[in-house]
């Protein structure tokens, strides 16, 4: 045997394997997309046109901007869990006074921190 027969027959094993490699790769793929397909089945149908959402009566809605009063959180001897705080559920906030938003004193900062001369 002479060194040019190892050579080829090295190389034709290693074109062998990546062969079979290929071959693994590609049933792989068809695979993933055999399942794909079947989970696919099982989703329920898009909603069909009469299914669709409608527009209200009164046209599309718009947004309304308005100040709402705040609630006070009412004083207590024990800690309060969030469902025992007013608001939640059994009084409604309400629409505030004010018709302007309201708006940083002048000098003051926005933010801790934001670079503002602050107020003094």
């Amino acid at each position: 045997m002479t060194s040019a027969w190892i050579y080829t027959a090295a190389s034709s094993a290693s074109a062998m394997g990546l062969i079979a490699a290929g071959v693994v790769i590609v049933a792989l793929l068809i695979g993933a997309f055999w399942m794909g397909a079947r989970i696919r089945r099982r989703e329920p149908a898009p909603p069909r046109p009469d299914e669709q959402p409608k527009m209200p009566e009164g046209g599309p809605v718009r947004e309304v901007l308005e100040n709402r009063e705040p609630d006070e959180v009412p004083r207590s001897d024990h800690r309060l869990t969030p469902h025992e705080l007013p608001g939640h559920g059994n009084s409604p906030t309400r629409t505030g006074s004010e018709k302007g938003r309201r708006r940083w004193s002048e000098g003051g900062s926005g933010s801790f921190g934001s670079g503002g001369s602050g107020v003094r």
